[in-house]
């Protein structure tokens, strides 16, 4: 349980990062929305692929 806590605090700390960086380095507004979407996929998926399976849900 708490190597999950670790994990998921991890893909949050990662998704931050990766917001800071597309707030500072992209200057168009639509391409920046479109990147902060895709990150914020990612980081759910990789955080459901954690959760799951301590539900008993094996996912992939």
């Amino acid at each position: 349980m708490l190597s999950v806590l670790i994990g998921v605090l991890i893909i949050c700390i990662v998704g931050a990062i990766c917001f800071w960086a597309i707030d500072k380095f992209v200057n168009e507004a639509r391409l920046a929305n479109l990147l902060k979407l895709l990150v914020v996929l990612i980081c759910l998926a990789a955080i459901l692929q954690r959760v799951l399976p301590l539900a008993g849900i094996s996912w992939l």
